[in-house]
Formats: C-alpha cells, sequence, structure tokens
C-alpha cells in the first residue's frame, strides 16, 4: 500500500489511506495529504502581548490570539492538553477562515495576531495564510511555538512571522524524548534559523522541578543561547504548576526561579524574566547599559514604558531589541 511522507515536522510520519499523523490533524485522504484544522479554531481571545510572554514586541497592546485542536509533541505537562492532545472532532470548533481572523482582529483594535495555546505547526497553512492577509492590513504576526519542525517549511513561514516566543523546553536530548516525545537538535535548529531570518526571538523555559531544574542544565542551556543566538535575546523562566500528566510534582519553588534568573546573567544574557508568578522585580525591563528602569509591569498591565518607537533608552540611548512600533 503506497504511503505519503508528511515534510512537516521531524517525525516524518508515513501515512496510508485513511491514516492521521502523530499530530492528529493530518491524514492521507486518497493519496494526498490533508488537512483536518484549516479554518477549524477550537479556541481565541484577545489577549495582552505580555501573556505570551513577549517583553520586547509592543507592550500594552492587544492580540488577537487562535488555536485548533492537535500538537506534533505530547509533554506531559502540557497546560493546554483538552485541545492539543484532542483529535479535531473532539474539539468545539468555529469556522474562521484567514479573512474573518484578520477582520475580527482588526475589529478588536489588536496590533497583533498570534499563533498560540496548541501548536502552531500542526496549522501551518492555515498559520501562513492568516499570516500573509495580516501583513497586508498592517497587522505583526506572532507565533508561539515549540518549534518542534523541519527546515524547509520553517523558512517559508519566517517570512511572515514578526516575531515569536519559542518553548525551549530543555537543552537535554533525553527530556525531549521522555517527556515531550521529540528531539532536540530539531528545536535548537528551528531557532537559530529563526533569529537568522530577521524574526525577533524571545525563548521560554518551564522549570520542571525534578527533571529539568539543576543548576548544571540551566547553565547549559543559557550558555548555548548566549553563545548560539546571542546574549540580547529574552529568556522567560516559567513557573511549573502540576498539570496533565505530572500532577504528582510540585510548583516550581520561587529560590529556583530566582537561582536561574541569576546563573543567566551570569552567562551574560541581558534580559531575563520570571513568569508565572505574581509582580517581581523579574517582570520589570531594565536597561543593560545604564540599568535604568524601562518597562515597569504588574502582571499583565504596563505601568510605564520609557522605551521609544526608535527602541532606545530613554537616559541613555542604549538600543533595546524588540519591536516598539
Amino acid at each position: 500500500m503506497n504511503k505519503i511522507e508528511c515534510l512537516l515536522c521531524p517525525k516524518r510520519c508515513q501515512l496510508v489511506e485513511g491514516e492521521r499523523g502523530d499530530c492528529k490533524v493530518r491524514i492521507n485522504l486518497e493519496g494526498k495529504l490533508k488537512t483536518l484544522v484549516y479554518g477549524k479554531v477550537c479556541a481565541f481571545h484577545v489577549d495582552p502581548i505580555e501573556k505570551k510572554p513577549l517583553s520586547h514586541v509592543l507592550p500594552g497592546s492587544g492580540s488577537f490570539s487562535v488555536a485548533t485542536a492537535g500538537c506534533n509533541l505530547h509533554c506531559k505537562f502540557c497546560q493546554n492538553w483538552e485541545i492539543s492532545q484532542r483529535e479535531p472532532e473532539e474539539t468545539n470548533n468555529h469556522d474562521m477562515d484567514p479573512r474573518e481572523t484578520v477582520r475580527l482582529a482588526q475589529h478588536y483594535g489588536c496590533k497583533t495576531i498570534a499563533y498560540t495555546y496548541s501548536e502552531p505547526i500542526v496549522f501551518y497553512e492555515y498559520m501562513l495564510e492568516t499570516a500573509r492577509l495580516a501583513r497586508q492590513s498592517d497587522l505583526r504576526n506572532v507565533w508561539v511555538t515549540a518549534a518542534f519542525i523541519e527546515q524547509k517549511p520553517l523558512e517559508e513561514l519566517c517570512q511572515w512571522i514578526d516575531a515569536a516566543n519559542i518553548d525551549l523546553k530543555s537543552i537535554r536530548d533525553e527530556y525531549y524524548s521522555q517527556v515531550c516525545f521529540g528531539r532536540l537538535r530539531p528545536v535548537l535548529d528551528a531557532i537559530v534559523t529563526a533569529v537568522k531570518k530577521g524574526v525577533f526571538v524571545e525563548l521560554t523555559n518551564l522549570l520542571v522541578p525534578t527533571l529539568n531544574d539543576s543548576e548544571e542544565e540551566i547553565s547549559e542551556l543559557t550558555r548555548w543561547i548566549a553563545e548560539n543566538v546571542g546574549v540580547e535575546v529574552p529568556l522567560h523562566f516559567s513557573r511549573f504548576h502540576p498539570m496533565y500528566q505530572l500532577t504528582n510534582l510540585p510548583p516550581t519553588p520561587v529560590g529556583t526561579l530566582v537561582r536561574a534568573r541569576e546563573i543567566a546573567m551570569a552567562q551574560g544574557l541581558e534580559y531575563v524574566y520570571i513568569g508565572n508568578i505574581p509582580d517581581t522585580e523579574a517582570s520589570h525591563t531594565h536597561c543593560p547599559r545604564c540599568k535604568s528602569l524601562l518597562i515597569e509591569r504588574q502582571g499583565y498591565r504596563i505601568v510605564r514604558n520609557r522605551v521609544g518607537e526608535d527602541g532606545k533608552c530613554d537616559s541613555c540611548g542604549h538600543k533595546i531589541p524588540g519591536i516598539w512600533k
């Protein structure tokens, strides 16, 4: 029986007639690879851009956020497993083609469309066409992703994506294989490619107690960032909460997150944030040159923003990486 190979992600699923890929949303129908989720949106909200999390992209603005069912990873801690680990027949879907998505984003006064919540890679065609239309309508595109994707589709996507928050789950391949059912190397390659292609990238690392939170691993991860994509790439350490298949583990101690930030800054990283905990000094943005407080945050609310549209510190003129206008 003839098989079709899906070339979207590194799993390279080979599908016989009627068979779905590991993501649950791509299928071999009559010898052709089809998507089951084009325009079948199961979640859409207007979110603050800070929720993505993106701290250097249009602070204080709204982002029209969309998702479909499905994911090409199966992380044991997934917070959105009720849509990411489901087939599209099992979710409550709304017909929302790319033109309607752009229209709604404009209607709600959003400056960006975010492809998020589940894994946007699996609704690649819908994301790509929406991103093209959004760009024509002066909307920016935000990709919130685990970046487990092949290089060719990634390079096509990067032409239309303005900013991305990429989840670098660990710097250890065994973590990816045992906890997420994926592999590390394609993610590292995707991060480097996105930065080289001009996508503004912020990274997130969810610290899961006993699994990826050792000082040695944090040092290794932050060293890789510094050496491969640069110290100016913002990094968010995020607090784990018991979820999905990991309800046996405790939440990440705040002290672990604080120590991780100290390690990252000792490696030279200039913008290191802590997420999933209440108001903290580590949620603010400071100028790495003069140390001035530039963006003050309370939760997702911007209290003060001293970064001009030119992206410069208003005290010393140092260029702050990001998208500011």
